[in-house]
């Protein structure tokens, strides 16, 4: 596998690891749709390529994923979508991907950008990562990701962090179970790489079928649950609220819901 000149999202083998980079640091690796396209095809050809063992979700620049793409998505209103609405997809492709997934997790996510985290089936972050559903501060709900998220955090932490929007760190990250394990930005890619010597020892079709076992759901199919909260997600983007969320962050000031804004 290679990658194309101006990709989005470079890609490249090695002892059996595919790492797929996310590489738009102009806009913090936001989900765009360009973005997710591309990834969705990076992964896809991962999961055929049986030189591949384990699939790494990697980025570049300071920041792992900021989430939604605003910009696009103020721009998509006229046309009656959201790119949300791509996000379930992605969010399956590493769900059901029967190799593997490790996030690397080298700087900030936030709203989106959790649910490839959540998504995967491991995760190791650097203890100042920081990390933040502010899809409430922005009119809209984290819909989509709850399919991945829920499943990992405590119900506690999940009610406290949806509702505040507040950032949290690495460390907190790993008490509530977003992530695997939390390390030093020295010692980020030695983790990672230690996890994926363990995973390539693994027998393909048992790694699969371990997969399964930890992905049993005991009444929704994923991707149904995915489609209705899709549905769910694009209606509050395209509520009175979300369209003034998004305007307010692009604008960089406190949307009219805040007092004394």
């Amino acid at each position: 596998m290679t990658s194309t000149p101006n990709a989005l999202v470079r890609v490249s083998t090695a002892h059996g690891v595919a790492t797929l980079t996310l590489d738009s640091p102009h806009n913090r690796n936001a989900l765009s749709t360009p973005l997710m396209t591309q990834l969705l095809d990076a992964l896809a050809a991962a999961v055929a390529d049986d030189a591949v063992r384990v699939i790494v979700l990697s980025h570049t620049g300071s920041v792992f994923s900021s989430g939604a793409d605003l910009k696009e998505t103020a721009a998509a209103y006229e046309a009656g979508t959201v790119p949300v609405a791509m996000l379930g997809d992605v969010i399956a492709a590493i769900w059901e991907s029967p190799k593997p997934v490790v996030a690397r997790v080298g700087g900030p996510a936030r709203a989106g950008g959790l649910g490839l985290v959540a998504a995967a089936d491991l995760a190791v972050c650097v203890e100042d990562a920081t990390f933040a559903f502010t899809e409430v501060r922005l009119g809209v709900i984290p819909a989509v990701i709850s399919a991945v998220v829920l499943p990992r955090i405590a119900p506690r932490a999940a009610a406290e962090l949806y509702l505040t929007g507040d950032t949290f760190d690495g460390r907190r990250a790993a008490e509530i179970g977003l992530v695997t394990a939390v390390t030093t930005a020295e010692a980020l890619d030695e983790t990672v790489a230690s996890y994926c010597r363990a995973l390539v020892r693994g027998a393909p079709a048992a790694l699969a079928g371990a997969k399964e076992l930890l992905r049993r759901r005991p009444t929704t199919d994923i991707r149904a649950e995915l489609a209705q909260l899709r549905e769910l997600s694009v209606r509050y983007f395209h509520s009175e609220e979300g369209r003034e969320g998004v305007a307010a962050f692009r604008e960089k000031r406190d949307p009219r819901w805040v007092p004394g804004a």
